[in-house]
């Protein structure tokens, strides 16, 4: 029998394997092994630029997808904010071409009371006459400056003519009405005329110049 070392195995009774296996192998820490990896790993530089000629990477995205994706983009909803901040772009769009319309008589862009050839007509009707309406304001002004003086003759000028300038607008009104709803049936027969003479005669209280839309036809000319 083979004798050993003492305390140790005797030979040949135990298995010594061919390529014994270090312990630090076996117990080595995963972070370390991580390290490691990503230290030899390449460095990239993300800042660097990409040739032009090279590929992109990923293939170009079809006409229909990228409108697609644009209709998503333009339909996601909006906040409260940015809602508000539209409504009032768009607002002040709107009356901005109210107002060109106006100066313009552009009938797609008009307000609603302005609209419809029949109120065209109305304006048209009132703008080819003189009205004594029209005058009202100058009379007024020259009516108030004769009343304060404390003169008692001129007071009782400035009366009279306030009411002589009343009968006049009030007659000339009348006339005007009357005509212009009658030109109206014959010109738009079977439709809807309500509030064409009112729009008419508030129309004709105001000075030429001032009046809006503008005037489109002068005067003495046939509507």
């Amino acid at each position: 029998m083979t004798t050993g070392v003492a305390g140790s195995f005797p030979t040949g009774l135990g298995y010594t394997p061919p390529h014994p296996v270090p312990l630090g192998f076996v117990f080595r820490s995963r972070a370390k092994d991580e390290k490691a990896q990503s230290a030899s790993a390449p460095v990239t530089d993300s800042t660097q630029t990409r040739d032009p000629q090279a590929p992109k990477g990923r293939p170009t995205p079809k006409r229909s997808v990228a409108q697609s994706q644009r209709r998503s983009v333009s339909n996601t909803p909006l906040t409260r904010k940015d809602a508000a901040k539209r409504q009032r772009e768009e607002r002040r769009t709107a009356m901005a071409r109210q107002r060109e319309a106006l100066a313009k008589g552009d009938e797609r862009y008009l307000p609603a009371r302005d609209k419809g050839p029949v109120r065209r007509f109305a304006r048209d009707f009132v703008d080819s006459r003189f009205n004594i309406a029209e005058y009202f304001l100058p009379m007024a002004v020259i009516i108030l400056v004769l009343s304060m003086v404390r003169v008692a003759s001129l007071q009782n000028v400035a009366l009279l003519l306030w009411l002589v300038v009343i009968v006049l607008i009030v007659l000339d009104s009348i006339v005007t009405g009357v005509r212009l709803k009658k030109r109206l049936a014959e010109r738009f027969p079977g439709e809807r005329l309500r509030g064409a003479v009112a729009y008419a005669l508030m129309r004709s209280l105001q000075m030429r110049r001032l009046r809006l839309p503008k005037p489109q036809v002068k005067r003495g000319e046939r509507p």
